[in-house]
């Protein structure tokens, strides 16, 4: 059965990446651990669109990837007068989507998200960064890009090189 829905999508060029991902009926996410402690001075940055103002990157000691397949990472959002707005986030690059777990509050605590639900990367209400991360380090397709962080780091900072390159 599995093989033929594979040998199905691969013949219709790809168009049910998303039935792949359901063809594991048992997959769970793993309990979600509390966001890594972050700074903004070790961020790597994300290449965004010129028209975003502030700095965007994660900070390779809060990403992980969960045995479920989940890439966890703090996003860091910094103005040019040195405010900062935090998230904990999970990339499903399997299914294409993004969950933010937690958002860090005015007094430095982390504020967990209600009723936190997974969201397509690229949908109407999509999360830029989320979108410009998994492409450009955590997700290599619908499979994570690599089998540790340090791995995805590496490529979040080769991609940026290659974009000054371009």
């Amino acid at each position: 059965m599995r093989v033929s829905a594979l040998l199905f999508c691969l013949l219709t060029a790809g168009s049910c990446w998303s039935q792949i991902a359901d063809l594991d009926p048992d997959w769970k996410e793993l309990e979600v651990p509390p966001p890594a402690k972050f700074s903004a001075e070790r961020m790597v940055p994300i290449e965004m669109p010129r028209y975003v103002t502030v700095k965007v990157g994660v900070d390779p000691e809060s990403l992980s990837i969960g045995a479920d397949g989940i890439v966890r990472y703090v996003l860091i959002a910094q103005s040019s007068n040195g405010n900062i707005n935090a998230m904990y986030e999970g990339i499903w690059c399997r299914k294409g989507e993004v969950k933010t777990y937690a958002r860090l509050a005015s007094d430095g605590k982390w504020d967990p998200v209600d009723d936190a639900q997974w969201s397509p990367l690229n949908g109407n209400l999509r999360s830029m960064h989320a979108l410009a991360f998994a492409r450009q380090g955590a997700c290599d397709g619908r499979a994570t890009a690599a089998r540790t962080p340090q791995e995805i780091i590496r490529r979040l900072k080769r991609s940026q090189f290659d974009g000054i390159q371009n």
